[in-house]
Order: C-alpha cells, then sequence, then structure tokens
C-alpha cells in the first residue's frame, strides 16, 4: 500500500486525501490550525460569510425603490448590524466547516495529525518527535498576508483580514489599503455594513487584473454609495494615534480612520519546512516551483495550493491536489489548465469570469470576437430594479467556439458556470443560442449574447 503524507489540511490538502484514499493509498493529513486550513478557518469561508450579511444589508437598504418600506428615512431603509452576532456567526460557520471536513476525512480511512511538520528528506516528515515515512508527499501548506515593515498589524486597529472576525463594534471610518480582489472584496463589504470607507489603490484603477470594463462598473458602483477611492498612490506608513489611524501616502497626503485593513499580497507558508534542505526547489517569493502536474524538482514530492502562487484560489487548490494523487498513484490525468479556471470577485454586484479576456481579442493574442450585452436590458434584471453590471462573450473569430466570458451582476459566481461548461467543452456560440434559458432569468443574457456572436459578422 502507498504511503502518502499530505503537509496541510487546507482545499489542496483535504482534496487530495480524499482522492489518494480512494485509489487505496495509507494517507496522513498532518495541519497544525484544523482541518480546511486558513481557507476555510480564516480567509475563505469567514469572507464570504461576512459578504453574505453586507450583501443583505445591501438589499434592505435599496428595497424602498422595490415599494417596500422598513423604518426608511430620507428613502433609504434603516439598518443596523449587531457586529457580536454577526461575527459569531461567522465564526461558529467556520469551525463546522472545518469539523465536517474533518470528519469526511476519518470517514475515508485518512489519519490526522495535528503538529508542526517538516521534511527530513523526501520519504520522511517528522511531526515533533514523530516520524511519518512516506512514499509519496504532498505540500500544501498555504500562504499569509503580508505585512509591511512601516504598518505592523497589531489586531486592534491596523489589521489583516484575519483579525476582523475578533472585533467588537464595526469600523467607524476604515481604510483599506490595497485595491486587488481581496481589498475590494471587504471595501464593498463593509461599505454596505456602514462603514464610512476609503479605498487605497496603487494603480489607475480598483482591481487592475480583472477586465477593465467589470472594473470601472465596480468603481463607479463603489463611489456612488459614498466610498472614496485614492488612485495612484500607495501607503509608506501606517501608526496608531489616540483614537485611530494615520496613513501617509506616497505622494505626501494624510488620510485618518478609525481603522486600518491592510491587502497588500500574499506570502508562502514554506519556511522551516526543510524543503530547500531536501532539495526542492524555492522559485521567487519563495513559492514552490511545479509543473502542470504538481511536480516539484524532488521526486515524489509534490505541491499544492497557494504555496505554489499558482493562481491563488480554493478551486485550484483543490484541483492540484487531486491532480497530484491521480499523477502518483498512477491514474490516467490531464495537466492543470489554468485557461479554463473561473473565478469571482465577491463584491455587490459580483465579478466572475474565466478563459481569454477582451484584451487577448485586442492585443491580438487570439483571433477572437466579443459582446457586451448591459444588464439593464435584461427583463428579470429591471423587475430587481438592478441596473449595474453585464454579460460579455468571447468567442473565436471564425469557428465561434467560447472562448471566455465576463459577468457583473448579482450571483455572478453561480451564472458564470454555464460560460465555464460552454469554454472547457469548447461549445459554439451556436450552441449556447440553441439552448433554452429560463424567462425572465439573469442567465437568459447568456443565451442572448450568444445569439448576437452568432449573427454577427466578423470584422
Amino acid at each position: 500500500m502507498t504511503k502518502v503524507v499530505i503537509i496541510g489540511g487546507g482545499p489542496g490538502g483535504y482534496e487530495a486525501a480524499l482522492v489518494a484514499a480512494q485509489l487505496g493509498a495509507d494517507v496522513t493529513v498532518v495541519e497544525r490550525d484544523g482541518i480546511g486550513g486558513a481557507c476555510v478557518l480564516t480567509d475563505c469561508v469567514p469572507s464570504k460569510s461576512l459578504i453574505a450579511t453586507s450583501t443583505r444589508s445591501t438589499y434592505v437598504r435599496e428595497s424602498p425603490s422595490l415599494g417596500v418600506r422598513i423604518n426608511d428615512t430620507d428613502d433609504k431603509a434603516a439598518v443596523e448590524v449587531d457586529t457580536d452576532l454577526m461575527n459569531s456567526r461567522i465564526k461558529r460557520l467556520a469551525q463546522a466547516q472545518s469539523e465536517d471536513t474533518r470528519a469526511r476525512l476519518v470517514k475515508e480511512g485518512v489519519q490526522v495529525v495535528s503538529g508542526e511538520a517538516r521534511l527530513v528528506d523526501p520519504h520522511i516528515v517528522a511531526v515533533g518527535d514523530q516520524r511519518l515515512r512516506a512514499d509519496v508527499i504532498l505540500i500544501a501548506t498555504g500562504a499569509h498576508p503580508r505585512e509591511l515593515p512601516t504598518a505592523k498589524p497589531d489586531g486592534e486597529r491596523i489589521l489583516t483580514w484575519r483579525h476582523l472576525y475578533d472585533m467588537e463594534e464595526l469600523p467607524e471610518k476604515l481604510i483599506v489599503v490595497g485595491s486587488g480582489v481581496t481589498g475590494a472584496e471587504f471595501a464593498s463589504a463593509y461599505q454596505s455594513l456602514g462603514s464610512e470607507v476609503t479605498l487605497v489603490s496603487s494603480r489607475e484603477r480598483v482591481m487592475p487584473t480583472q477586465d477593465a470594463d467589470a472594473a470601472e462598473v465596480l468603481e463607479q458602483v463603489f463611489m456612488r454609495r459614498g466610498m472614496t477611492v485614492l488612485s495612484q498612490t500607495r501607503a509608506e506608513s501606517v501608526v496608531r494615534t489616540e483614537n485611530g489611524v494615520l496613513v501617509t501616502l506616497s505622494d505626501g497626503r494624510t488620510v485618518e480612520g478609525t481603522h486600518c485593513l491592510m491587502t497588500v499580497g500574499m506570502i508562502p507558508n514554506t519556511e522551516g519546512l526543510g524543503l530547500e534542505e531536501a532539495g526542492v526547489r524555492l522559485g521567487r517569493g519563495g513559492f514552490v516551483e511545479v509543473d502542470r502536474v504538481s511536480r516539484t524538482t524532488v521526486s515524489g514530492v509534490y505541491a499544492a495550493g497557494d504555496c505554489t502562487g499558482v493562481n491563488m484560489l480554493a478551486s485550484v487548490a483543490a484541483m492540484q491536489g487531486r491532480i497530484a494523487m491521480w499523477h502518483a498513484l498512477g491514474e490516467a490525468v490531464a495537466p492543470l489548465k489554468l485557461s479554463t479556471v473561473a473565478s469571482t470577485v465577491f463584491t455587490h454586484p459580483e465579478l466572475a469570469s474565466v478563459g481569454a479576456s477582451e484584451d487577448d481579442v485586442r492585443s491580438g493574442r487570439i483571433d477572437g470576437r466579443s459582446v457586451t450585452l448591459p444588464l439593464n436590458t435584461n427583463p428579470r434584471a429591471k423587475m430587481d430594479e438592478l441596473k449595474d453590471g453585464f454579460v460579455k462573450l468571447i468567442c473565436r473569430q471564425h469557428t465561434g467556439i467560447v472562448l471566455g466570458g465576463v459577468i457583473v451582476g448579482p450571483r455572478a459566481s453561480e451564472l458564470i458556470l454555464g460560460v465555464s461548461i460552454a469554454v472547457q467543452q469548447r461549445l459554439t456560440v451556436d450552441d449556447i443560442a440553441h439552448t433554452f434559458s429560463v424567462y425572465p432569468s439573469l442567465s437568459g443574457s447568456v443565451t442572448e449574447a450568444a445569439r448576437s456572436l452568432m449573427l454577427a459578422s466578423p470584422e
């Protein structure tokens, strides 16, 4: 029986463990904080639970336009967020998810060991005084928030997102440093919860790695709802004041708030694991170098998830872990294909995308064409008073094969699945156009976009 030792119990680790157990391996998972890892305990699950509360509060505030009045003042429904109740619920959900996942592993015969692990050599993992022998080792240790030396988090006023769920009160004036996906999500959420939010962006627009049209829509929504966006400037330092924080920007300006949330990237959890001593090559920033089947530079040692720096999403981590086990245990496996990965920014409205981008078309990297349909032309959107968002579909110029898409709107994370299937299965716009969608529905805009591309004449 093949012995598999997995270091790290997050999505990359526990999904790999389930696959390995299914294939008959003797599997041990070593986790220091709890099964589910940071994804379940401090990052993805808690943040999306917080966003669920913020989204509900936005719907209540905007309900008067649909004829619903709830103690409304100045045409806006009064909403009060119980921070203690909200955070208690978030932590309870995270812990329950961790326990459920652990129970599933145990049920499948996986041994779970609590503690810090390190490689003694490519076939021995040490956990304290215990030595675990392995034929296959998977490194899935994740990453942690990057800290700036001039803005050290203290957990009270200067924060990372892992501090948020211990707060007793909602931040009155929150300064969010970093306008990538994480910064945009928390800025959007806390603004909806009732905080006065300032977002500091080092680039010309928020979320510079996302579709430009989508980012522009969301930035406009942020500002319309009262957020202050400071673009093309960086936070040089963050210091505590008597009643809050003072952020000094690179252009000389200063911003005062009650709290500052730092969202300036991630650092891989690879230090102290004995990786380089065992021959595992670390790349720039300390990330583990892997190929498309999750192999490291050492035979029998694989890596998955955020510690590899490969598209740092839970779904990608899970797939990397599965691929690693399929490959290590002799199953047929296709290499990781990042061009089919769907991702979502959980702002309000949401931004979801998959596959090729419009920039790929404009730059000539792909021979394609695209169409964008504003969501406010969709009948279901009109019924729900939804005015912000769009559906964008991208296909190959002559064959009509769907290459990618972008959706901005409510539940875009759910709506993108149809486009993801089309990209994965190489369906054409004709295939989508001839597929029934419910009327009225937001998904109807996807089939309508496909019909537009089907009828469009290539330029």
